[in-house]
């Protein structure tokens, strides 16, 4: 039997850890809880989870700046808990490498829901699944994407993605020479009730050059078509 995630709950009110940990226990994840964080941070440092959900505003350190570190040393899947007036954070936050954000007040079944669609994009398949053609592994030049384990490499060089920076990289590389709008962008990086602007695009893309930057000064495969989108070089 397949073992189950474990999800890091990060949030200030007892009340909302206390009840999504239940809601997630039930649907069989396993679930630890931080009520700041600075304790977060240290806890998932020295044992990192499969996914984390993180409320915005907590005291010692906010979601935004536990975010910022995070990504400093993983690129495990980030949802972020905001408020309705927080447009400006959730969408800062979508910018900073987040995967997916839930306005409060919510569900606890849509959290439920959206934790399963994040954990899809990012988990590695069944290994009994039939193999489709978006599963294989991708080559295009010194790129080599495999969605299967989520991995990245240029030139042979790792480099490490974010689920959104891969999928915008995979929709990209597939097909060499096409121009993707961004919202064509988004429809491959975003779960269809995410809602962001197309900045947001424009943001990861300039993520993934630096990424790429770093193992390689002369790398400049994705182009900018203004006023259009982008495409990776042919």
């Amino acid at each position: 039997m397949k073992e189950k995630s474990t999800i890091c709950l990060v949030d200030d009110e007892r009340n909302i850890l206390t009840s999504l940990c239940m809601a997630l226990e039930a649907e069989g994840y396993r679930v630890r809880t931080y009520s700041d964080g600075v304790a977060a941070l240290e806890g998932l440092t020295e044992e990192p989870a499969d996914l984390a959900i993180l409320d915005i505003k907590m005291p010692r350190m906010d979601g935004m700046e536990l975010l910022r570190r995070l990504r400093q040393q993983t690129d495990m899947p980030v949802i972020f808990l905001t408020s309705k007036d927080e447009e400006i954070d959730q969408l800062f936050g979508l910018k900073m490498g987040a995967d997916d954000y839930i306005a409060k007040p919510f569900s606890q079944r849509l959290v439920v829901e959206r934790v399963k669609a994040v954990l899809r994009r990012f988990m590695p398949k069944d290994p009994t699944a039939p193999v489709t053609e978006a599963a294989r592994t991708l080559e295009r030049g010194k790129l080599k994407l495999d969605p299967e384990r989520h991995t990245c490499h240029w030139n042979n060089l790792a480099v490490t993605l974010t689920v959104t920076e891969f999928l915008i990289l995979q929709a990209l590389a597939t097909r060499p020479g096409v121009v993707k709008t961004r919202d064509a962008l988004m429809d491959a990086a975003y779960d269809d009730q995410v809602y962001v602007d197309d900045r947001t695009i424009d943001s990861h893309i300039k993520r993934l050059r630096k990424k790429f930057k770093v193992v390689d000064d002369d790398f400049d495969v994705i182009e900018t078509l203004y006023g259009v989108g982008y495409r990776f070089k042919e």
